[in-house]
């Protein structure tokens, strides 16, 4: 059968398309807000063993629809044979080199300074190039240490105690603030716009904006204050109309005040995020990202509304056509609400 939509591969800074377009059987491209994301899985026909393997660190590029949607290395080549499914070779691909220096551990310390110097620094020992988001850029600590951990790691675990997404895509490394639906730059990121329906282009949806975790009305952090030599403790209110009456108190505590908040500030974000869970699929919708935003129409009430789209797969195959699925969370607007 034909490809019902138009692809194109590149490998090594060379156009594959035409060179593959007998064997190529799927596409599948894998976009979370975090650092395991940005996953393209290419599978051939191998029937006769005439795909080349390729090295592995090879760059590839994937488009679909003229609309770029994958840019890594080559990580893997798994290949296998079954009686009833032949021969498939399966070249999967990373958004960043995996043998590179991001994985090799780093010693060293800042004191007195910001975040953004900080992974400036973590970045420039893994050879990337980092992008902060201006609202976390400015936050100031006394002490900053990877204390041994490599940068992924090390960007993992800051970016969950400052309320951030972490991703590294090629040589370039991002820590934006979570939830916003903004890129690094402020920018806003796109909008899907999903319609149920008979002339709509959603094929199947399930979400629960009700469903999630325990609720808290507050969140509490606890930390020492040196100068009166006493623990405080900081507080926010989480922003939920059904959150109950408990207090969530975090179980280890902040270094000094200024901690505290970053950490309460980012359990808040991720409470208000995961206050509903689920998930759409829909005709191929190149422009759908993780951290963007989905508009759904056409539902009911109290399923219609505005969700935040944690994480994207588009996938293509010459048999079945091409759709994105789109994980949801954080409902807002009247998502959630039937006021009827």
């Amino acid at each position: 059968m034909a490809w019902t939509v138009d692809w194109r591969v590149i490998v090594g800074g060379t156009d594959m398309t035409n060179p593959m377009r007998p064997y190529l059987i799927s596409v599948e491209v894998v976009d979370r807000d975090g650092v395991d994301s940005d996953a393209c899985s290419l599978t051939f026909d191998d029937s006769d063993g005439q795909v080349k393997l390729p090295a592995p660190r090879t760059p590839v590029e994937v488009m679909l629809n003229g609309v770029p949607v994958f840019s890594g290395f080559v990580d893997s080549t798994p290949w296998t044979l079954s009686r009833g499914g032949g021969r498939l070779l399966q070249v999967s691909c990373k958004a960043f080199d995996t043998r590179g220096k991001a994985t090799e551990n780093q010693l060293w310390h800042l004191d007195d300074t910001t975040f953004d110097k900080a992974a400036q620094k973590a970045g420039a020992a893994a050879g990337f190039s980092v992008q902060v988001d201006p609202v976390l850029a400015s936050i100031m600590r006394d002490y900053w240490s990877p204390d041994g951990a490599s940068f992924i790691a090390w960007g993992e675990k800051i970016s969950r105690e400052l309320g951030a997404t972490f991703k590294l895509q090629g040589n370039r490394a991002v820590f934006a603030k979570r939830g916003q639906g903004l890129s690094v730059a402020g920018s806003a990121l796109p909008t899907v716009f999903a319609r149920c329906g008979r002339d709509g282009n959603v094929i199947s949806v399930n979400i629960d904006p009700t469903k999630g975790r325990p609720r808290s009305k507050t969140k509490k952090v606890r930390f020492f204050d040196r100068e009166e030599a006493k623990f405080k403790e900081k507080e926010l209110t989480i922003d939920l109309e059904d959150a109950g009456d408990a207090i969530d108190t975090q179980r280890w505590n902040a270094a000094d005040e200024d901690q505290a908040g970053t950490m309460a500030e980012s359990q808040k974000v991720d409470a208000e995020r995961n206050a509903g869970v689920g998930s759409a699929q829909l005709d191929l919708a190149t422009e759908a990202m993780a951290e963007g935003t989905l508009v759904l129409t056409g539902a009911r009430p109290g399923i219609d509304g505005t969700y935040r789209i944690t994480g994207r797969t588009h996938a293509a195959d010459r048999d079945g056509g091409a759709v994105t699925r789109c994980e949801l969370a954080q409902p807002q607007g009247a998502a959630g609400k039937d006021d009827r």
